[in-house]
């Protein structure tokens, strides 16, 4: 349908069933609740990191991108939203979770809106989705919601559900008054484009050399 909304699920857990992933798809079945209920129609693609692991270092290392992986990063690039969800270790995001947003080009996901999720096995890692996700997709100019969502063991309860149910709740209002539309369609010649990934070095569309070399103004 025209009007359905495309969902994309990108998970960087590693087990299977993965608390990560369960999260992130708890999430996404919230969202697609509430657009049903405004006749939205969503559809929700769930994007397993780890199934092309191998395809994301490749592109990482050597500048390759993979059939498979094209397919993954194209499914991202039409996202009307995504809902991002990666294990935190040491303080961290997953290596696994970081290297495949480096490998997007820079321009991909600008006004893009985002649920930001993790999970770890304690609460002393409740801040880094936070304090470092956040800035990963600042970077990206992706719309991050308010509301972040972080689960440890304890986590599991009534009170993970409300936090989900607000940042659902966000992240519909992004998507069905059609934000990252309208940032494309009246903004996009306002911000610095490069032709790039962040694991390569940046050509700049917008410097005086580029400009003359292209016969731009």
């Amino acid at each position: 349908m025209e009007n359905t909304k495309k969902i994309v699920i990108v998970s960087a857990g590693l087990s299977v069933p993965s608390n990560t992933s369960l999260l992130a798809e708890r999430t996404a079945a919230k969202v697609a609740e509430m657009a049903t209920a405004q006749n939205i129609q969503t559809t929700v693609k769930s994007v397993e990191l780890r199934e092309h692991a191998k395809a994301i270092m490749d592109a990482m290392v050597a500048q390759f991108i993979s059939p498979e992986l094209q397919e993954v990063i194209d499914a991202v690039q039409a996202a009307d939203a995504l809902i991002v969800a990666t294990p935190v270790y040491k303080a961290g995001p997953s290596g696994l979770f970081t290297s495949f947003f480096q490998v997007l080009d820079n321009d991909m996901l600008i006004g893009t809106p985002v649920i930001l999720t993790g999970s770890a096995g304690s609460a002393r890692h409740a801040l880094v989705v936070d304090e470092q996700l956040r800035g990963i997709f600042a970077y990206l100019r992706a719309i991050t919601a308010p509301t972040a969502l972080f689960a440890a063991p304890e986590d599991w309860g009534p009170g993970l559900e409300k936090r989900i149910e607000r940042a659902a709740t966000e992240l519909t209002a992004l998507v069905t008054t059609g934000f990252r539309e309208a940032v494309r369609g009246q903004s996009w010649g306002t911000y610095q484009h490069s032709f790039s990934n962040s694991s390569a070095p940046e050509i700049d569309f917008n410097s005086d050399l580029m400009k003359l070399a292209t016969g731009g103004n």
